[in-house]
């Protein structure tokens, strides 16, 4: 009996072995969710340990 998983974007489920798009059952499904994170609909609830907070990006500092 072959592993399935639940899409984590449309639901369906999809075969876990061999696809190169898990967790995702299609490539569609997989870009789906990349936009969502580019569009930054997708949000971390508090800062990751160890990460330093950036303000300036283009700011030059003179080095």
């Amino acid at each position: 009996m072959k592993k399935k998983a639940r899409c984590p974007q449309c639901g369906k489920m999809t075969e876990w072995e061999g696809n190169p798009y898990r967790p995702f059952c299609s490539e569609r499904c997989k870009l789906i969710d990349l936009g969502h994170w580019l569009a930054e609909d997708y949000r971390l609830s508090v800062p990751a340990e160890g990460v330093e907070e950036v303000h300036d990006l283009g700011e030059d500092k003179g080095e």
